[in-house]
């Protein structure tokens, strides 16, 4: 491959983790009494890591990917993608910094069935006015496989070329870091592997970073990293902080 088309190893300034929490919690309110889905965590992910986020059903876990990601506001604590805290951003703000910092992958593929395959991919640049860089996304569409796709529609595609296509649309951006939450749930055993792989592999040769939350022990099996929650706490780190 073109040296020039891998996107460099996405490092803050100073060393800084791709991710990193400190002190996070969530708290949902409604209902009888509080529920504290995040209890105190504090974790980073460094670059160009693949860390799997495991945990029983209402262990935090989903809870994490969502407010790492920008996605919900924590009650307490600070989230900071590369060197930018999200809790400093406006709204605007972080809809931009989600749209050009993050890709996201999740179970269900969250493809748009009206359109195609390449304009699934390429639709995160259009969202966000950025102008597609071809070669770049030449190389990710022939690195996930679906290059003879291209002008299908997600109907007429399997599940497992389907979640190929979600992969490509995540990496598009060059994101800092690719949030997975259970991407190969829906997905047969054959083709589950094929998408681990195809994850460990981007890790691996383009040096991106993959938080990846998975109740399958296979699937994270495939990570360098494996993170267990049980009651909003870290209970289990194979890596430490990053």
């Amino acid at each position: 491959m073109d040296p020039g088309l891998q996107p460099a190893r996405v490092a803050a300034p100073n060393g800084v983790a791709a991710v990193r929490v400190e002190h996070l919690t969530r708290i949902y309110e409604g209902g009888d009494q509080p529920v504290t889905a995040l209890a105190g965590v504090d974790a980073a992910f460094g670059s160009g890591t693949f860390t799997a986020v495991m945990g029983r059903s209402g262990s935090g876990k989903s809870t994490l990917l969502q407010t790492a990601a920008g996605l919900d506001r924590p009650t307490s604590g600070r989230v900071w993608i590369g060197d930018s805290e999200l809790s400093r951003l406006s709204e605007s703000q972080l809809t931009r910094l989600r749209r050009t910092k993050i890709g996201f992958v999740f179970q269900a593929f969250n493809l748009v069935g009206a359109l195609t395959v390449e304009e699934n991919i390429t639709l995160p640049l259009r969202l966000s006015g950025v102008r597609p860089d071809r070669r770049w996304l030449a190389e990710v569409v022939d690195r996930v496989g679906v290059g003879g796709r291209l002008r299908h529609r997600p109907a007429e595609l399997s599940g497992g070329q389907q979640q190929r296509v979600a992969i490509a649309r995540a990496l598009a951006m060059r994101p800092t870091v690719v949030f997975a939450d259970e991407p190969t749930g829906a997905l047969d055993g054959q083709t589950a592997a094929d998408v681990l792989v195809l994850l460990k592999s981007i890790v691996d040769d383009h040096g991106q970073t993959i938080i990846m939350v998975t109740h399958d022990q296979v699937a994270a099996s495939y990570a360098d990293r494996v993170m267990v929650l049980a009651d909003g706490r870290i209970s289990a780190d194979t890596g430490g902080q990053a």
